[in-house]
């Protein structure tokens, strides 16, 4: 977890040094971590929201690290692909990699959570879950176990995938002009990251509290 944080205080340096190292590769890169983020159950721990504002930090005129067009383009088609590939592995794999409830990287915890979230909000859940870490990354899965018809996932997926990564991005872009984003960026991705756990926590508390309301009105 340490290490995490420490990737999320020095992401302007990585992302230079991600730019001076690989070049035009660094968009593939790019394209890998969103990917790996939305597309593998097992990858909830990598720094979409942050990494999004990274590039769009990055893509303005006095950077010039990245061509802000073919970012948002290549990101967002990550994002998509990403979800896809996540929808069909929870198609055909579905609980044969949930049934260790000791594994480390398939939490039947959060696959609870994101079944009853997806409960609660239907298949406008697609949308809520980009912006949330873990159930950004499970709800796919979820869908794909029978959760959600294939053509109603893609086209909330799709409206998703731009919002995400056009939100987040456009922050970046947008508020990267400002000289104490750009001088304080840890405190910034620090600060991107605590905005992204906001809906979480929303989530967390209605829940407990419906659950305490069924409860009383039970006994």
């Amino acid at each position: 977890m340490g290490g995490l944080f420490d990737f999320l205080l020095h992401l302007d340096k990585n992302i230079q040094n991600l730019v001076s190292n690989y070049g035009g590769s660094a968009y593939l890169i790019l394209f890998l971590i969103i990917f790996a983020e939305t597309g593998l159950v097992f990858c909830p721990f990598l720094p979409g929201d942050t990494l999004l504002f990274a590039v769009g930090l990055y893509a303005r005129p006095e950077k010039g690290a990245f061509s802000l067009p073919i970012a948002l383009g290549l990101l967002i088609l990550a994002a998509m692909t990403g979800d896809q590939t996540n929808y069909h592995l929870g198609k055909y794999f579905g609980m044969k990699w949930f049934k260790n409830e000791k594994s480390k990287f398939f939490k039947k915890e959060n696959l609870e959570k994101t079944h009853e979230y997806f409960e609660r909000r239907g298949p406008s859940t697609v949308i809520f879950a980009r912006f949330i870490p873990i159930v950004r990354t499970t709800a796919p899965f979820v869908a794909g176990m029978g959760t959600m018809q294939h053509k109603i996932f893609t086209m909330f997926s799709t409206v998703a995938a731009f919002l995400w990564v056009g939100i987040c991005m456009g922050s970046g872009y947008l508020f990267g002009g400002i000289p104490a984003v750009q001088h304080n960026f840890g405190l910034a991705a620090l600060g991107m990251l605590l905005l992204s756990l906001i809906p979480l926590s929303y989530e967390v508390i209605t829940y407990r509290s419906s659950k305490k309301k069924a409860g009383d009105r039970k006994d």
